[in-house]
């Protein structure tokens, strides 16, 4: 048998056991990184060695809630070392911004990654306003004198 001589496990494992009891399993077990690209948020959760079969995706309101399993490995006559991946059930739950597109969110699953794309909605886009004065009008990015315009028109 081959153990390695680690002064610190135990207080690895009281550390672990204070931050499972505040609520950061989840964390643990599903890490994620969310930005915004362009005109979309993009979401990735690490879920390597979870049942695919477990893994739900749902909204409701504005948030977005993420639940997956993985199953703890009971193989007969194994003798564990190290068993540092989490197992059971997880659960990442986020309130999604205002400005997300909810009826075209996409998730994709593809080597232990989950990939969330969540597109802003065309309201919420920028976009240039176009600006006019007193006696003159913007026409394609041009100032333009109405008066000349309409002078021009008339020949």
């Amino acid at each position: 048998m081959v153990r390695g001589f680690d002064p610190f496990r135990d207080v690895d494992r009281l550390v672990d056991q204070m931050f499972t009891a505040v609520g950061s399993r989840a964390a643990l077990g599903m890490p994620m990184d969310l930005y915004r690209s362009g005109d979309h948020y993009i979401l990735h959760c690490d879920l390597a060695g979870i049942d695919p079969g477990s893994l739900d995706i749902s909204i409701e309101g504005s948030q977005l809630t993420i639940t997956a399993q993985r199953s703890l490995r009971t193989d007969d006559g194994v003798e564990w070392l190290t068993r540092e991946r989490p197992t059971g059930r997880f659960a990442r739950r986020l309130i999604l911004p205002e400005d997300v597109e909810l009826n075209t969110i996409a998730a994709t699953y593809e080597d232990g990654v989950l990939t969330v794309t969540m597109p802003v909605a065309e309201a919420a886009k920028p976009r240039k306003i176009a600006v006019t004065g007193a006696g003159q009008q913007v026409l394609q990015g041009q100032q333009t004198d109405t008066k000349a315009l309409s002078e021009s028109s008339t020949s």
